[in-house]
């Protein structure tokens, strides 16, 4: 008997008339295949009314495309999608072999006390619907089918706060530290707190190669600031460009300790801008402007601090003293013969200086004098005591120049010493002088070199 033509729906109708006569997507019409491949030829137009499936392994009987549907992805051997009213096997098309298989025991009529007419079930409707109408045709029919356990869903484990030793967490997570850092950012740029950290980076603007800038990490945080913001730009520029000066200048203070306040901030981004002159300015007005109750400022002639060590040269060394950078000359660093401050001093250091002199006549532009070998005790006045005129020493020469040979000996103290006849000993020798005269008023010790340590 050959099979009715199925009639389409008007979803379907609707759907087949929706479907590109080309078979490809319109999106990939301009997609080229791959070589060798035929042509795009056209759909026949038994493909779009194909409504059966046929399963050729387990030989079961074809299932129409609307029972397909209502099963909803669920297998069709489980009671209860198989059960499906007669309204739906009338839906998917009368006459089908597959009607008879889904619809219950074929041949036999069912009686209307223990089937009742079921409401017509339209396409769409969902599953809970159908195993409603059945327990209510168990229900009607009086039969009693013992429940089935529900099946328990496996919930997500709720997660449990961090056991702690005495009650309070005191270890911060990653994620609380990077939330303090970005609270700190905020408060200084809200309130003008300032924030310390250390130049780890100079960096220049890919846009504009003149436009430089130190980088700060705050955590997770970049912190960038502009070289006008960060370095105090100098006086004469001596013929060259001004960014040229400042990118020199923000190198040479690489790990150097600095102050800053932040400008702004993007947390999307993790970078915050900020500035260090804002945050100088305000140091320098807690500090050397404003007093004390007894009416007295906190930094004047004679007091020590301590200073941060911001740029090093062999000449001398640049501080930050609390928001004023302050050049100390090679002569205040020590009282021995120094030939290069480098060796000695690195940025990021934090030395004690004593303040020699704070003028405070243009308030704009104070001026300091600092000294680093008077902030400590005078070795000359404990040395001198060690040693006697007419004796031999052993020392270390430190310094060759035209006025002789300086001898480093022990207690930090320098021997001039002039010109062996032997020739004039290298920088770093070993030698062995004879004392002749000290002078305790000016600190001042002078001998011969008698002897040179062959270097092995």
């Amino acid at each position: 008997m050959a099979a009715k033509k199925k009639e389409l729906l008007p979803e379907e109708e609707n759907l087949q008339g929706a479907i590109p006569q080309t078979g490809v997507n319109p999106e990939l019409e301009e997609m080229p295949g791959p070589e060798g491949d035929p042509p795009d030829t056209e759909l026949p137009q038994t493909d779009t009314e194909i409504s059966v499936f046929q399963d050729t392994e387990s030989g079961d009987e074809p299932v129409s495309q609307t029972e397909a549907e209502w099963a909803d992805g669920r297998p069709l051997s489980e009671p209860e999608d198989a059960e499906l009213s007669q309204t739906d096997t009338e839906t998917a098309g009368e006459g089908t072999s597959s009607e008879n298989s889904l619809s219950g025991e074929s041949g036999k009529e069912e009686s209307p006390q223990t089937e009742p007419e079921k409401p017509k079930r339209t396409r769409g409707s969902r599953k809970t619907d159908g195993k409603q109408n059945q327990s209510d045709t168990e229900a009607g029919s009086g039969e009693k089918e013992t429940p089935k356990p529900r099946r328990k869903r496996a919930s997500p484990r709720p997660t449990s706060p961090v056991l702690t030793i005495d009650g309070q967490l005191s270890v911060e997570t990653d994620a609380e530290k990077a939330k303090n850092d970005l609270l700190d950012l905020l408060e200084s740029q809200k309130t003008g707190r300032i924030l310390t950290g250390t130049i780890q980076g100079v960096e220049r603007s890919e846009d504009n190669q003149s436009c430089s800038f130190a980088v700060i990490y705050h955590g997770e945080f970049k912190v960038i600031i502009p070289a006008e913001e960060a370095v105090e730009p100098p006086a004469d520029y001596r013929g060259r460009l001004p960014e040229d000066v400042l990118h020199y200048m923000l190198t040479k203070r690489l790990g150097a300790e600095v102050d800053y306040i932040v400008k702004g901030t993007d947390p999307a981004s993790g970078i915050a801008a900020a500035s260090r002159m804002e945050a100088m300015k305000a140091k320098r007005k807690a500090y050397y402007l404003s007093t004390d109750r007894e009416g007295n400022n906190f930094l004047y002639s004679g007091v020590c601090a301590e200073a941060r060590i911001v740029s090093v040269i062999r000449a001398g060394i640049f501080v930050d003293l609390f928001g004023l950078e302050v050049y100390i000359p090679l002569r205040e660093l020590s009282y021995q013969r120094w030939m290069d401050a480098a060796a000695y001093f690195q940025p990021g250091q934090r030395i004690l200086v004593k303040v020699l002199e704070v003028d405070r006549t243009d308030r704009s532009q104070i001026k300091v004098k600092a000294s680093v070998k008077q902030a400590g005790e005078n070795p000359y006045e404990k040395a001198l005591r060690r040693y006697s005129v007419g004796n031999r020493y052993v020392g270390t020469v430190s310094m060759v120049d035209t006025n002789g040979v300086f001898v480093a000996l022990d207690g930090g103290i320098d021997c001039l010493c002039s010109y062996p006849k032997r020739g004039r000993p290298p920088r770093g020798s070993r030698v062995t002088v004879r004392i002749l005269g000290i002078n305790n008023d000016s600190n001042r010790i002078w001998g011969a070199i008698t002897h040179i340590a062959t270097a092995r």
